[in-house]
């Protein structure tokens, strides 16, 4: 059974806002006390916030759906719906947040970040917000409009100040093992760590964090072993520790060879990031390092350790020997650490706030586009008002459909159709995707016209919409005689009728 996951796809699924209610207040006496229905309550968010206490995404592992509530609908005498509750989800720190098409949209570092990755959906407003001095009491209100939903990846980089990095059975983990207090599995064969370990370290006043990284081995970064999946969680640290195995039964490797091989697949593994996700930290290029020539205690591995030591002075590294059994090194060795550590937290410089600049949209931007695809023989619109609109519609209820129809004729959605050539009948599509709307268009009466207005009928009806059943459509042979198309895409409403 997994213990420890540093990598799930995670399914988010906000909450729905609350219809809002259709309601007329009703009292002894008072036949007409006007509209009463409230708005319905905003759907849930779905929040990520880094919990301290939480050190893996296991849980997500086995719950990768998550859904927020729903905001209640409203209700009459101006009783709002009430809210959705937020769903809180804990990450660790480190955490970084990719969405489904493997864009960063969060890199989560420190107790008490939140980032919304989705969020709930408004509700709908009631007829009492919908009423005006031409609308009185609406016979309709609007719905609530869904919660965001998607599906995102979680991956989790260990924010730890050192990296331990070599080949499996190096002693990594008896290193970390005898300078914290965490307790990794130890055994005598390759690959024993499969998941990072964390270890806290104190050295007089400094006390800093270290990491077991899993064993690397030549063609890590391109998926060999296990170091291509966890090669990530050496990014954030301050100092990376070259464990060394000075008491290797394997013939063909040597501390000197295993360096240069570790070193390859670290340039490997920065040269296929971008350069823009190393951030504050810098590259790993840039890390100060250390080399630890382990295994000491063992005759033949001093031996080792005093051949190999002139070469890696020679490069400019500082070496140390230890013994994680016998525990010869270890205080020197965490002390260097600690100094280094300490050196990078100074010297760290924290990324300033970006400035944020509102820029207003200029006053006449319609807001919408149209574009006619020939395949579908149809117009689509786009946009974020019209798209709104549309979900918030009750398309049961006439008088909603009739105050879409005003709405997107106000924005002038109809023009634009007119414009492009669109007839009486075409087929026209608003929003995207399994939300969107496909209707047949008919250009609506503007109010007042045949005596007809928005107000003219019963509540929750529209007698405009009754008129377009007299009219000819596209498909009537008399309608495309009298409306011709010229050469421009425009529309001649006097050309005369052919004779065939």
């Amino acid at each position: 059974m997994a213990t420890f996951v540093d990598r799930v796809k995670l399914h988010v699924t906000a909450g729905n806002g609350g219809h809002g209610c259709a309601s007329v207040r009703r009292e002894k006496f008072k036949p007409l006390g006007g509209p009463d229905g409230a708005n319905g309550g905003r759907g849930g968010d779905i929040v990520l916030v880094v919990d301290p206490n939480t050190n893996s995404l296991l849980d997500y592992h086995f719950s990768p759906h998550r859904k927020a509530t729903n905001g209640k609908p409203g209700g009459g005498d101006f009783q709002t719906g009430a809210n959705g509750v937020d769903l809180v989800l804990p990450v660790p720190s480190g955490t970084v947040v990719k969405d489904a098409f493997g864009e960063v949209v969060a890199d989560l570092v420190g107790g008490g970040t939140r980032f919304v990755v989705a969020h709930g959906g408004i509700g709908g407003l009631g007829n009492a917000a919908l009423s005006t001095s031409k609308r009185k009491a609406p016979g309709f209100a609007l719905l609530g409009e869904p919660g965001d939903d998607g599906e995102f990846t979680l991956e989790l980089k260990s924010v730890a100040d050192v990296a331990l990095v070599g080949y499996p059975s190096a002693g990594k983990s008896s290193l970390i093992a005898a300078v914290s207090a965490a307790k990794p599995k130890i055994a005598d064969y390759p690959f024993t760590t499969l998941v990072p370990n964390l270890g806290v370290v104190s050295a007089g006043e400094s006390v800093y964090t270290i990491a077991d990284v899993p064993g690397l081995i030549p063609g890590a970064s391109d998926g060999k072993g296990l170091g291509h999946e966890f090669l990530r969680h050496i990014e954030r640290c301050a100092v990376l520790v070259h464990v060394l195995d000075c008491a290797t039964l394997e013939s063909d490797r040597d501390p000197i060879s295993d360096l240069d091989v570790i070193e390859a697949e670290l340039r490997a593994y920065e040269d296929s990031r971008d350069e823009s996700e190393w951030g504050i930290y810098g590259k790993l290029s840039d890390r100060p390092r250390l080399v630890v020539l382990n295994k000491t205690d063992i005759p033949e591995g001093q031996d080792l350790a005093d051949i190999v030591r002139p070469e890696l002075a020679a490069r400019g590294l500082d070496v140390y020997e230890v013994s994680a059994v016998s525990r010869a090194g270890l205080r020197e060795l965490s002390f260097a650490l600690a100094k280094i550590v300490d050196t990078a937290r100074a010297n760290r410089v924290e990324p300033e706030p970006e400035r944020i600049v509102i820029r207003p949209k200029a006053v006449d931007e319609i807001g919408f586009t149209i574009t006619y695809d020939e395949a579908e023989d149809a117009y689509f619109v786009r946009g974020t008002k019209p798209e709104r609109w549309v979900r918030q519609t009750d398309f049961n209820n006439e008088e909603a459909v009739g105050y879409l129809a005003d709405r997107l004729n106000k924005l002038g959605v109809e023009t634009e159709l007119v414009k492009m050539g669109a007839n009486e009948g075409d087929t026209v599509v608003i929003g995207d995707g399994p939300r969107a709307v496909v209707f047949d268009w008919q250009p609506s009466i503007p109010t007042g016209a045949l005596g007809v207005t928005a107000t003219g009928g019963r509540r929750g009806e529209d007698p405009r919409l009754h008129l377009h059943e007299e009219r000819p459509t596209s498909r009537d042979a008399e309608y495309r005689k009298a409306h011709r198309r010229r050469a421009d895409g425009t529309i001649d409403l006097f050309a005369p009728e052919d004779d065939d």
